[in-house]
Protein backbone atom coordinates (compact mmCIF):
# COMPACT_ATOMS: atom_id res chain seq x y z
CA UNK A 1 0.00 0.00 0.00
CA UNK A 2 1.10 3.48 -0.97
CA UNK A 3 -0.18 6.94 0.10
CA UNK A 4 -1.69 9.60 -1.85
CA UNK A 5 -0.95 13.27 -1.22
CA UNK A 6 -2.86 16.21 -1.67
CA UNK A 7 -1.93 19.79 -1.23
CA UNK A 8 -5.16 21.98 -0.19
CA UNK A 9 -7.60 19.12 -0.17
CA UNK A 10 -11.08 20.55 0.49
CA UNK A 11 -11.73 21.22 4.13
CA UNK A 12 -14.21 19.53 5.30
CA UNK A 13 -15.27 17.59 8.42
CA UNK A 14 -13.95 14.10 7.24
CA UNK A 15 -10.85 15.74 6.58
CA UNK A 16 -10.87 18.30 9.85
CA UNK A 17 -11.93 15.00 12.09
CA UNK A 18 -8.94 12.55 10.26
CA UNK A 19 -6.30 15.20 11.33
CA UNK A 20 -7.42 15.34 14.94
CA UNK A 21 -7.31 11.64 15.07
CA UNK A 22 -4.01 11.31 13.55
CA UNK A 23 -2.52 14.31 15.63
CA UNK A 24 -4.09 12.17 18.95
CA UNK A 25 -3.23 9.13 18.15
CA UNK A 26 0.68 10.45 17.04
CA UNK A 27 0.60 12.13 19.97
CA UNK A 28 -0.11 9.33 22.56
CA UNK A 29 2.66 7.52 21.03
CA UNK A 30 4.69 9.70 21.80
CA UNK A 31 5.13 11.47 18.75
CA UNK A 32 7.09 15.18 18.74
CA UNK A 33 4.02 16.95 17.77
CA UNK A 34 3.74 20.29 19.92
CA UNK A 35 1.63 17.59 22.95
CA UNK A 36 2.90 15.10 25.79
CA UNK A 37 0.32 11.91 25.91
CA UNK A 38 -2.08 11.74 27.30
CA UNK A 39 -4.33 14.25 24.89
CA UNK A 40 -7.70 14.25 23.22
CA UNK A 41 -8.94 15.47 19.85
CA UNK A 42 -10.11 18.43 22.31
CA UNK A 43 -7.40 19.32 23.50
CA UNK A 44 -5.56 19.65 19.65
CA UNK A 45 -9.01 20.73 18.33
CA UNK A 46 -7.52 24.43 19.16
CA UNK A 47 -4.30 24.13 17.45
CA UNK A 48 -5.88 22.54 14.12
CA UNK A 49 -8.49 25.48 14.34
CA UNK A 50 -5.20 28.29 14.14
CA UNK A 51 -3.89 25.96 11.25
CA UNK A 52 -7.34 26.37 9.18
CA UNK A 53 -7.10 29.97 9.86
CA UNK A 54 -3.43 30.79 8.81
CA UNK A 55 -4.69 28.48 5.86
CA UNK A 56 -8.18 30.66 5.05
CA UNK A 57 -5.73 33.85 5.19
CA UNK A 58 -3.19 32.03 2.29
CA UNK A 59 -0.18 31.80 5.13
CA UNK A 60 0.04 28.23 4.73
CA UNK A 61 -1.07 25.35 3.20
CA UNK A 62 -2.30 21.42 3.74
CA UNK A 63 -0.18 18.57 2.64
CA UNK A 64 -2.48 15.46 3.46
CA UNK A 65 -1.36 11.77 2.89
CA UNK A 66 -4.91 9.46 2.50
CA UNK A 67 -4.87 5.73 2.78
CA UNK A 68 -6.37 3.44 0.42
CA UNK A 69 -9.56 3.71 2.01
CA UNK A 70 -9.40 7.91 2.24
CA UNK A 71 -8.53 8.03 5.55
CA UNK A 72 -6.15 10.98 6.92
CA UNK A 73 -2.37 9.07 7.31
CA UNK A 74 -0.01 11.87 7.15
CA UNK A 75 0.22 15.19 7.30
CA UNK A 76 2.22 18.56 6.97
CA UNK A 77 1.95 22.08 7.03
CA UNK A 78 3.72 24.69 4.64
CA UNK A 79 3.67 27.72 6.50
CA UNK A 80 4.81 31.33 4.66
CA UNK A 81 6.98 34.23 5.99
CA UNK A 82 5.23 37.14 6.28
CA UNK A 83 8.81 39.15 7.04
CA UNK A 84 9.62 40.26 3.45
CA UNK A 85 13.59 39.64 4.17
CA UNK A 86 12.09 35.81 4.72
CA UNK A 87 9.51 35.02 1.82
CA UNK A 88 12.21 33.10 -0.04
CA UNK A 89 11.66 30.06 2.42
CA UNK A 90 8.72 28.53 4.32
CA UNK A 91 8.14 26.68 7.38
CA UNK A 92 7.21 23.00 7.84
CA UNK A 93 4.81 22.44 10.86
CA UNK A 94 3.28 19.26 11.91
CA UNK A 95 4.89 16.66 10.53
CA UNK A 96 3.20 13.56 11.40
CA UNK A 97 2.51 9.65 10.07
CA UNK A 98 0.62 7.51 11.76
CA UNK A 99 1.78 5.23 14.38
CA UNK A 100 0.17 2.38 12.40
CA UNK A 101 1.95 3.22 9.02
CA UNK A 102 5.69 4.05 10.56
CA UNK A 103 8.82 2.51 9.30
CA UNK A 104 7.14 1.77 5.77
CA UNK A 105 8.49 5.03 4.56
CA UNK A 106 5.92 7.04 4.37
CA UNK A 107 7.81 9.70 6.45
CA UNK A 108 10.16 9.93 3.63
CA UNK A 109 7.63 10.12 0.72
CA UNK A 110 5.62 12.85 3.03
CA UNK A 111 9.14 15.13 3.09
CA UNK A 112 9.47 14.57 -0.46
CA UNK A 113 6.07 16.08 -0.86
CA UNK A 114 6.44 18.88 1.06
CA UNK A 115 9.61 19.35 -0.96
CA UNK A 116 7.60 19.01 -3.64
CA UNK A 117 4.54 21.59 -3.13
CA UNK A 118 7.07 24.17 -1.67
CA UNK A 119 9.02 23.96 -5.48
CA UNK A 120 5.71 24.22 -6.91
CA UNK A 121 5.02 27.85 -4.90
CA UNK A 122 7.41 29.61 -6.92
CA UNK A 123 10.45 31.98 -5.41
CA UNK A 124 10.73 29.18 -2.51
CA UNK A 125 14.25 28.35 -2.08
CA UNK A 126 14.33 26.44 1.06
CA UNK A 127 12.43 24.86 3.88
CA UNK A 128 12.84 25.44 7.66
CA UNK A 129 12.03 23.03 10.25
CA UNK A 130 12.53 22.45 14.24
CA UNK A 131 12.23 19.36 16.16
CA UNK A 132 12.27 18.10 19.39
CA UNK A 133 16.23 16.59 20.50
CA UNK A 134 16.41 13.37 22.31
CA UNK A 135 14.25 11.50 20.46
CA UNK A 136 16.79 11.28 16.98
CA UNK A 137 14.32 13.07 14.54
CA UNK A 138 17.39 14.97 13.54
CA UNK A 139 18.82 11.43 12.32
CA UNK A 140 15.92 10.63 10.55
CA UNK A 141 15.54 14.38 8.58
CA UNK A 142 19.19 14.50 8.06
CA UNK A 143 18.48 11.47 6.37
CA UNK A 144 16.02 13.16 4.06
CA UNK A 145 18.66 15.77 3.05
CA UNK A 146 17.95 18.41 6.22
CA UNK A 147 21.20 19.75 7.58
CA UNK A 148 20.88 20.58 11.24
CA UNK A 149 20.98 24.68 11.61
CA UNK A 150 21.14 25.81 15.22
CA UNK A 151 20.10 23.81 18.42
CA UNK A 152 18.58 25.44 21.49
CA UNK A 153 19.62 23.34 24.48
CA UNK A 154 16.61 22.79 27.16
CA UNK A 155 14.37 24.77 24.95
CA UNK A 156 11.57 22.47 24.72
CA UNK A 157 10.02 21.21 28.47
CA UNK A 158 8.24 18.09 27.63
CA UNK A 159 7.67 17.87 32.20
CA UNK A 160 9.53 18.94 35.25
CA UNK A 161 13.22 18.10 34.88
CA UNK A 162 12.63 16.51 30.72
CA UNK A 163 14.08 19.62 29.28
CA UNK A 164 14.73 19.04 25.46
CA UNK A 165 16.94 20.65 22.63
CA UNK A 166 14.85 22.65 19.92
CA UNK A 167 16.98 21.43 16.41
CA UNK A 168 16.37 23.32 13.83
CA UNK A 169 16.90 22.09 10.57
CA UNK A 170 16.78 23.12 6.64
CA UNK A 171 16.51 21.66 3.18
CA UNK A 172 17.39 24.05 0.35
CA UNK A 173 15.45 23.21 -2.63
CA UNK A 174 18.11 24.28 -5.10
Amino acid sequence: MTLTYQVDPPVTPALRDGILRLWTDVSNAGGSVGFVPPVTPEVIRPELVKHFVAMAEGRARLLAGFDADGNVAATAFLTFNTHRLMTHWLWLYTVMVHPDHQGKGYGRELLAAAADAARDVGGIEAIRLTCRGGLGLERFYESCGYKEVGRVPGAIRVAPGDDRDDVHLLLPLG
